[in-house]
């Protein structure tokens, strides 16, 4: 086989590599969406495991892959509002070792949001000696994470969100606008314009002063990448 023959098929196979990869990211993250933003309450805990399993398996396929690791925090925190207190507290515990994990392989995991998930875990679990909350470590982690991607629409929507738990509603407005009027992505739409039209809701209640006192595990939460 001559040498640039051989050039080609080793191109051709990482380029299937990526692809597959990203098809199946994209998969995981309609999935995620669907079941976040459409199943009734009854049903999501099941989904979410059936879920998680899928990734973990996949995970085993291609270990050390940043976004599937991701991808397994977000599906355990996500589902830390449908279990017992003992097992929330469990699963977010596990979520916030996979972020690390994901940071420390990937500092721009999904375009920041493995900073937006973290910085938001920490500032709505409950703070030591129950769990690890912590809102000083939450703006850093958040701060990141629009740092990276500076248009995103949960990286803003997030931070806005921060802001309004320490009654800066006129500060969160800024963010909450900048997530409106972010991109939504082809092959997420579904996804982003749920997140989106939680923006707009929350920059009505920012402009209005009305702060969310909801301690819910990631209150409406999308912590996809969104487009720069």
């Amino acid at each position: 086989m001559k040498k640039t023959t051989l050039v080609a098929l080793l191109l051709l196979s990482t380029q299937c590599f990526a692809n597959s990869i990203k098809d199946s990211l994209n998969n995981i993250e309609s999935e995620w969406a669907s079941i976040y933003y459409s199943k009734s309450n009854s049903n999501k805990s099941r989904a979410y495991n059936h879920l998680l399993d899928k990734i973990i398996a996949l995970s085993k396929q291609h270990t050390d892959n940043a976004e599937l690791i991701f991808w397994q925090a977000v599906v355990k925190a996500t589902n830390a509002d449908h279990q017992d207190a003992l097992a929330a507290l469990n699963s977010v515990k596990d979520a916030r070792k996979l972020l690390a994990k994901a940071i420390e392989i990937n500092p721009k995991t999904m375009n920041g949001s493995a900073y937006v998930t973290l910085g938001t875990l920490y500032y709505m679990v409950p703070k030591w000696p129950i769990a690890f909350g912590d809102e000083q470590t939450a703006q850093k982690m958040l701060a990141i994470a629009l740092q990276i991607n500076p248009n995103g629409i949960d990286s803003n929507y997030f931070y806005g969100k921060f802001l309004l738990s320490q009654n800066k509603s006129d500060e969160a407005a800024k963010y909450f606008e900048r997530a409106v009027k972010a991109p939504a992505r082809n092959e997420q739409l579904y996804a982003d314009s749920q997140l989106k039209t939680e923006a707009s809701l929350a920059l009505k209640n920012a402009k209005e002063q009305k702060v969310g006192t909801s301690k819910n595990l990631f209150l409406s939460l999308f912590s996809s990448a969104t487009l720069k």
